[in-house]
């Protein structure tokens, strides 16, 4: 049980892991934000230009409610397409904005990358080779 443990403890504790729990995170709160962008500030946008339709009200009624007075009988069964649309448009703006976040990221990783290391210098034993040779070609 003990190795068992340890091997968990190992497991858990690589960077690997670690980032990967972080970004979970991370990514549910910034889709909480990108939803919140969409519902709040984009649709409504949208809804009003085109007439201020608010699209989770959109739906085609398959059978309407039955009433008995105030109490509901049985509730009334729709396509709730509107609020299809705002997931859709939720989804949309989250994979392009985690595009161009990851965009971003790998332009930055490319120009550490093309940023040349300077060559490690020989052994000494080739420096001195190479003194002699030059040496020689001079005699010539």
């Amino acid at each position: 049980m003990k190795k068992i443990l340890q091997e968990f403890k190992q497991f858990a504790m690589r960077g690997n892991v670690i980032d990967m729990a972080v970004g979970i995170i991370i990514g549910g709160a910034f889709g909480k934000i990108v939803s919140s962008v969409v519902g709040d500030i984009i649709m409504p946008a949208i809804g009003l230009l085109i007439g201020g339709v608010n699209f989770t009200d959109l739906k085609i009624i398959l059978k309407q409610a039955v009433m008995d007075g105030d109490k509901v009988v049985s509730p009334a069964v729709s396509i709730n397409y509107g609020n299809f649309l705002q997931v859709t448009f939720d989804f949309i703006i989250i994979a392009f904005s985690i595009f161009m976040l990851v965009k971003g990221i790998n332009a930055l990783n490319k120009k550490k990358e093309e940023a040349p290391a300077a060559p490690a210098p020989p052994p000494a034993d080739i420096q001195l080779l190479t003194e002699i040779r030059d040496l020689l070609k001079d005699k010539k």
